[in-house]
C-alpha cells in the first residue's frame, strides 16, 4: 500500500468491514505505541475511556498500602461529613 503525495491511503474493503468502518463514517487517527491506528469514532471514544481508566487505576495503585488500616470506613465518612 502506498501513501499518495497528499498523504492519502485506501483502506482495503475487508479491513474496513472488519473494523466496522462504513462509507461516509467518521474515523479517528492516533498513534499508539509508535503505530498509526485508524478506528471508527465510537471505538475511539471507548479507547479514550480505557486510557482514562488505566490512568486512574495506575494512580490508585500508587496509593495502595498508604492508608491507616485502623481507620474504618465509618471513621472516614464521619470525617468527611463533619467538615465545614
Amino acid at each position: 500500500m502506498r501513501v499518495s503525495e497528499k498523504g492519502q491511503v485506501t483502506i482495503p474493503k475487508h479491513v474496513r468491514e472488519q473494523a466496522g468502518i462504513k462509507p461516509n463514517s467518521e474515523v479517528v487517527i492516533h498513534l499508539e505505541g509508535g503505530r498509526v491506528v485508524v478506528e471508527p469514532v465510537n471505538q475511539a471514544e471507548n479507547h479514550n475511556v480505557r486510557q482514562r481508566m488505566e490512568h486512574f487505576l495506575s494512580e490508585l495503585k500508587k496509593l495502595e498500602g498508604t492508608g491507616d488500616p485502623a481507620t474504618s470506613a465509618d471513621d472516614v465518612m464521619r470525617a468527611t461529613r463533619d467538615r465545614d
